[in-house]
């Protein structure tokens, strides 16, 4: 009987709506949400997910969402802080669903950082290391030595400002708008579910399922580490299908940040790599060598841009170049229609419904309970629009003196123009990403590179000019998409407004703390940059080849290049067409889903494919875990992933410590073929 009566109190609950299931729950005042547990907790996590990103970006740039991962962990975190205070009895505040969501926002903001520093991309083509290999505009005005001090410097200021650009909007976007954001979405039931009863115990059970794939990931990277005396040893180096694909960058390397990423990623874009891997590496890169002597000197380096590393970069750069401009103009047309359509909407309404009983609260629209609840706390805390406007002006001038001092090349009149475009710009990024999801940041930073590179010109150092443009550009666009996707989170999970702006701007101080000091760990221990070694970031060279399209134009290009170049381009915006045409035209077989992305198939151009044959292991991993039991992969495949990413990538850190102190691997394991090795063996025998 009892037994009854606990399940039909189940179903009840069941039945409620999420603000109704936490109806009974107080929300305290926006300054508690900001606790110390809190800061403390998003310090440890966000110096974590900070090596996880920048090996990322130091190894392919492929990054996937962590939010599953930042999320379990901050809820694991604090609950066991919660519990061992409880037992002492020294607990004076429950651990509440907003105080989850501030850790969730500051870590992310950190992370966030990490990416749009540009420490593996334009920072990073800044460098004498990355100069060289481009030969062109290797001169030393368009070249600057990294370091630690200009790098923080120049990231505190243009970091802040993308924060003030678009708080104004907030409420249009969010309430009168009612944009989706999917990922703050997602992310804000995640952490609703984690403070239910069921969710609790679920969320333990996935933190387990994390702390064991953490364990074997890491013991497994160590293990790996004995075999890996110099590049080319180890299980990084095995020659999975043959020494002739293992020539052409066909190989499984044992990596389990890539296998965890590809559980991620959704099962297109792993196949998008691997397409891309097999047409580049497979087939259009032995073609054009065998033109070795007629389109290009045979004498060439191999790193040389005039050479067979020029049509890889620049293909690849042509596919980006085109896969994000039909994003910018699609997002754009997009957005006015959707703009557009609201006004139509709103015009239809106001001359139907009285004027008397309409405000511009926007509660008049608010029909259900859980958005009357939302929205009373949404409204509640105020970020006055005088506090937004003063601090974009206060910041925008402090950039306009700062970043002159740190980049020579670039005048204050280049940073003004730079600002005065900016907030539209943040404003497209972050509605398009309310819409889709996609964030662009690092498309109007491509398009930056060639405005100011061009406005500036080579002889007065354009290629640096230009990017440190694109860094002003992409910190101003991805922090304020990424601040209202926290806006979208907040207001679902009744979290203040200001304590999400405030854990935004402590989120975002710390990452532009932790995000050069990461990557000068790595800077220092490995060759960060060297295209054969552990660490190519590849980026950072095609950056600066956009930059050098930028002051030189085609003239930078090798023989057939730009042919090549255009065919490519056109291409990428041909498939974006077509996905978009059958998405809304074609609904029965859903054909849509099976067009690659041209912007996924262009990474592998440069790198090879092994790191999209352990993505693609990944999704086949899923794939036969989805079919013996969909339920169980949907909730613990994401902690399964996370904790290979965490464990892999953390060993980093002991690894470099180990490089660092001049303690190299015991063993090498490498592979030759049966003539090599008969070659050797004769030598050591001779």
């Amino acid at each position: 009987m009892e037994r009854r009566e606990e399940d039909d109190n189940q179903e009840e609950r069941e039945e409620l709506t999420m603000e109704q299931v936490f109806k009974s729950t107080e929300v305290p005042p926006w300054r508690n949400q900001i606790t110390v547990r809190a800061v403390v907790t998003s310090f440890i996590l966000s110096i974590v997910f900070n090596f996880i990103v920048c090996k990322l970006n130091l190894t392919t740039g492929v990054i996937p969402s962590l939010n599953v991962a930042a999320g379990l962990l901050g809820f694991a975190m604090v609950k066991l802080w919660a519990s061992v205070l409880d037992k002492c009895g020294l607990l004076k505040q429950p651990f509440t669903r907003q105080e989850n969501t501030v850790i969730q926002t500051c870590v992310v903001a950190s992370s966030g950082i990490a990416f749009s520093s540009g420490t593996a991309s334009y920072l990073l083509g800044m460098s004498a290391r990355v100069a060289s290999q481009a030969e062109e505009g290797n001169t030393p005005i368009n070249v600057k030595q990294l370091s630690l001090g200009w790098m923080i410097g120049f990231l505190f200021a243009v970091s802040f400002v993308g924060l003030f650009s678009i708080v104004p909007l907030r409420k249009m976007m969010i309430l009168k708008y009612k944009l989706t954001y999917p990922s703050g979405t997602a992310t804000a039931y995640l952490i609703n579910s984690f403070h239910t009863p069921k969710g609790a115990k679920l969320a333990k059970k996935q933190v387990a399922v994390l702390f064991k794939s953490f364990c074997f990931s890491f013991a497994f990277a160590f293990f790996q580490w004995f075999f890996a005396a110099a590049d080319g040893c180890g299980f990084s180096s095995f020659p999975t299908f043959g020494l002739k694909a293992y020539d052409q960058r066909f190989y499984f390397d044992f990596s389990s940040t890539y296998v965890g990423v590809g559980i991620i990623c959704p099962y297109m874009v792993n196949i998008s790599l691997l397409i891309g891997a097999i047409f580049s590496w497979g087939i259009m890169w032995p073609l054009i060598e065998k033109r070795k002597g007629d389109w290009y000197s045979a004498t060439l380096s191999a790193s040389s841009l005039h050479g067979i590393q020029g049509y890889r970069i620049f293909l690849a750069i042509a596919m980006m170049l085109g896969d994000g401009l039909f994003h910018v103009v699609y997002m754009l047309i997009k957005t006015s229609h959707s703009l557009i359509s609201h006004n139509k909407k709103k015009k239809e309404t106001s001359s139907i419904v009285n004027p008397a009983t309409s405000d511009d609260s926007w509660t008049s629209e608010i029909a259900t309970y859980d958005e009357q609840r939302r929205s009373e706390f949404f409204l509640k805390d105020q970020i006055p629009n005088w506090v937004a406007f003063l601090g974009y002006i206060v910041l925008a001038l402090i950039s306009v003196i700062v970043v002159p001092l740190i980049f020579d090349q670039l005048k204050w009149y280049h940073i003004f123009v730079a600002y005065l475009i900016a907030p539209v710009l943040a404003f497209c990024n972050a509605y398009g990403c309310g819409l889709t999801d996609w964030s662009l940041a690092s498309n109007y930073g491509k398009i930056a590179i060639i405005i100011f590179s061009a406005w500036v010109g080579l002889d007065h150092g354009g290629v640096l000019a230009g990017l440190a443009s694109c860094g002003v550009m992409m910190s101003i666009v991805s922090t304020a998409s990424d601040l209202m996707q926290d806006f979208k989170t907040g207001y679902l999970t009744l979290a203040s407004p200001r304590s999400m702006f405030f854990s935004q701007v402590f989120g975002t101080a710390m990452g532009c703390l932790m995000s050069p000091l990461v990557f000068w760990f790595f800077y220092k221990a490995y060759s960060v940059g060297d295209p054969t070694g552990s660490y190519p970031a590849p980026y950072g060279l095609m950056y600066r080849g956009i930059a050098l399209l930028g002051v030189e134009g085609i003239s930078s290009l090798p023989k057939n290049c730009l042919a090549l170049a255009i065919t490519f381009f056109v291409a990428a915006i041909v498939i974006n067409v077509a996905r978009e045409l059958l998405m809304k035209y074609e609904t029965k077989y859903k054909i849509y889903r099976f067009v690659p992305s041209p912007m996924c198939m262009a990474i592998p151009f440069y790198l090879g494919a092994y790191f999209a044959i352990d993505m693609c292991v990944g999704s086949l991993i899923l794939f036969v875990w989805e079919r013996y039991n969909r339920q169980k992969a949907k909730e613990f495949g994401p902690a399964v992933a996370s904790g290979l990413i965490c464990g892999d990538s953390l060993w980093g850190v002991p690894a470099a410590v180990l490089s660092l102190a001049g303690v190299s691997a015991p063993i090498c394991m490498k592979f030759l073929s049966a003539g090599s090795n008969a070659k050797v063996d004769a030598f050591l025998g001779g």
